[in-house]
């Protein structure tokens, strides 16, 4: 039977994987995603999860590990963050080219220098071109949810991909929520065993990753860039399918809040939304057509189904807790890509906030507002310093 139990969102995590049945789970620690796989190494120790366990020298290792494993037809797991996430993204790049579909956690955390363990995007949204699909949860229950989800969304034969799923460091990994854990069952019949139609064994021998110079290689890449567009409509249905098994659905590639008849729409993405969303219901009452459109899969960037939802809308600000130095809003010109050369452009704004854990908070959101709603600003920092705060 299904139980609601009061737990850590990293508890939560860890109870989506071992329901998954992962054969091999690598992980070295790093703060704030440790209590993961602390929680994944006791099952396995306590005989909860029939697992390999491998504990390595560092994060590179880890993803190296998981590639192996997977590439021998295995269902595996990892997790990281911050600096520990930069450290294995070389073997990302290499997991995603050769389309295994290994499920790694992150648990966002802002990167060094200067030293920084507190929540933000910069470690996962650098790694947005590797060529991994990545999700991004509102809460505990979500990121279980995502978890269960990501499995089946990189397995599917049209995909094979790697799948990150995106949960706020502290905010929800290490605070207690109420969640609804699923039982193994209900997992098994949403997620059979992973029955890969080419793996690596001593009975088959097949080149993975072989060398290709300049005739082969832009054509593995175009065919990658393909296959996760294509992925849309595979992620969608796993949303569904989720819902008709455990009843859960919190949308699909984007969640849409009070979007329909909105003037003004904020863009975010985690846990923030939470709070944009109690503003939202305050300004309605005061009779302001706002909403929020908290973005649910930042890869593949979901270009249509933003351009949809908010093409009606008057102003749009763009919030996002990452940059790219030198340019700015890394999230803000993915929107405004979306909109170039349509006809019609609503007024967008983009504001960067809560970097390194900086404070973030309804009246900040609610300046946001107002401030987009009067003029276009680029690249606004925006902050509550804690001196600030009542």
């Amino acid at each position: 039977m299904k139980k609601t139990v009061i737990v850590e969102g990293s508890r939560a995590v860890a109870e989506a994987v071992k329901l998954c049945r992962p054969k091999v789970i690598a992980a070295y620690p790093i703060t704030p995603q440790t209590h993961i796989v602390e929680n994944l190494s006791q099952m396995v120790a306590d005989g909860e999860l029939e697992a390999e366990f491998i504990h390595v020298e560092s994060e590179h290792s880890a993803a190296s590990v998981v590639l192996g494993a997977s590439a021998t037809g295995v269902r595996t797991y990892t997790s990281s963050s911050s600096q520990g996430l930069l450290l294995l993204l070389e073997v990302l790049y290499n997991i995603a080219g050769l389309r295994l579909p290994v499920v790694i956690g992150c648990v966002n955390r802002a990167v060094s220098s200067p030293l920084n363990i507190w929540n933000d995007h910069q470690d996962a949204i650098t790694a947005r071109d590797t060529g991994v699909i990545q999700l991004w949860a509102e809460d505990a229950q979500e990121a279980l949810d995502m978890h269960i989800q990501a499995y089946k969304i990189a397995e599917n034969k049209e995909v094979l991909l790697p799948v990150m799923v995106n949960l706020d460091g502290y905010i929800v990994s290490h605070t207690f929520e109420p969640v609804e854990i699923p039982t193994q069952e209900q997992v098994d019949s949403y997620l059979p065993p992973y029955q890969p139609e080419v793996y690596l064994t001593p009975k088959q021998p097949l080149t993975l990753g072989a060398y290709a110079d300049w005739n082969y290689y832009q054509e593995t890449k175009q065919i990658l860039q393909e296959t996760i567009e294509n992925s849309k409509k595979v992620i969608e249905d796993v949303f569904l399918d989720f819902k008709n098994v455990f009843g859960r659905y919190n949308g699909g590639l984007i969640e849409k809040y009070k979007t329909d008849d909105a003037e003004t729409v904020v863009i975010a993405m985690g846990s923030i939304s939470g709070i944009i969303k109690e503003l939202v219901d305050e300004l309605r009452t005061q009779g302001k057509k706002v909403g929020l459109l908290r973005i649910r899969v930042y890869r593949p960037f979901p270009k249509e189904e933003i351009y949809l939802a908010l093409k009606n809308v008057k102003n749009i600000a763009i919030f996002e807790r990452c940059l790219s130095v030198g340019s700015g809003g890394i999230i803000a010109n993915e929107v405004k890509s979306v909109f170039y050369g349509k006809e019609k452009q609503p007024k967008m704004s983009g504001f960067i906030g809560g970097l390194g854990g900086r404070d973030l908070s309804k009246d900040l959101f609610r300046q946001i507002i107002e401030c987009s709603e009067k003029e276009i600003v680029e690249n606004e920092f925006v902050a509550v310093r804690e001196e600030n705060l009542v």
